[in-house]
């Protein structure tokens, strides 16, 4: 028996049969691409939503990377300003005061941490033989150095308390009446009584300190002294005190490599000038 369906095209030419047949599979392959055509415009829409939302991602990422580089940055500063103020107060401010005739030391000041000069760096007739512990690794340094350039210097006095001071001016005094304040401080203006003042001289001169400025030993340390954080206090025709080329001051060398470099002195300078100049005291 036949089927309902053949039985619909019994007697119909063959020719039309094949034409429907036909017809049929077209219809069937247009829609099945109709569907992938409509399924492939849904997965580029989604595709193309995808990458939007990824490139708002990308933006808000970025931004938020900036905001964290800002933040980091500013927590750096504050870090940065925090060991500043934290180094500035760990700092003798006394240390860069311009003390000859300007200001005072009282009698009770007395040097955090001191330090003993090597023998080896003493002249054999040298007093008061000990020096601030931080300024001292720069003094051996200066010293040594100056040594190995054949340039035999070596300290006469170092640190002098305020009642060591006082003595000696009293002496000076005695023997040299009002003529003694053009080379010796009164107690408490004193550059010595901070710890990083250092008279200097050598085996040959001795005591003999007026001849100092002809020395080589003064030449070498006019070209040098900077780079170990020296700087002459008293060159000539100051307003302080006569002119001392053996007496010579620590303040860093920062701010004596600044004063040396623009042929300037110490005492040139406006006080807030040198102030800026404490935190890098000891670097």
């Amino acid at each position: 028996m036949k089927s309902d369906f053949y039985k619909k095209f019994d007697g119909t030419p063959a020719i039309v049969i094949g034409v429907v047949a036909v017809a049929a599979l077209a219809y069937g392959a247009y829609y099945t691409y109709n569907s992938m055509e409509a399924e492939k415009a849904r997965l580029l829409t989604e595709l193309s939503a995808a990458q939007d939302w990824n490139y708002e991602l990308l933006i808000d990422v970025r931004e938020r990377g900036e905001i964290i580089e800002s933040f980091q940055g500013q927590i750096e500063n504050i870090g940065s300003t925090v060991g500043t103020l934290q180094k500035l107060a760990n700092t003798d401010e006394e240390l860069l005061m311009k003390y000859s005739k300007i200001y005072f030391l009282n009698e009770n000041y007395i040097p955090a941490r001191l330090a003993e000069i090597d023998k080896l760096y003493l002249n054999k007739a040298a007093t008061n033989i000990q020096i601030h512990s931080d300024v001292w690794p720069y003094l051996e340094r200066l010293i040594e150095d100056a040594h190995a350039s054949g340039i035999e210097l070596l300290v006469a006095s170092a640190y002098r308390s305020f009642d060591t001071q006082s003595s000696l001016k009293s002496t000076y005094t005695v023997t040299y009446g009002s003529g003694a304040n053009r080379f010796s401080a009164d107690q408490g203006y004193s550059e010595h009584q901070l710890g990083t003042a250092v008279d200097f001289t050598t085996e040959k001169l001795g005591s003999n300190f007026s001849a100092f400025g002809s020395d080589s030993a003064y030449k070498w340390l006019q070209e040098n002294a900077h780079r170990y954080g020296f700087i002459l206090s008293y060159p000539p025709n100051n307003s302080y005190y006569k002119y001392e080329p053996w007496h010579w001051r620590y303040v860093g060398v920062s701010l004596a490599t600044h004063l040396h470099d623009d042929g300037k002195y110490f005492y040139d300078l406006d006080q807030r000038e040198i102030d800026k100049y404490l935190v890098k005291l000891f670097d």
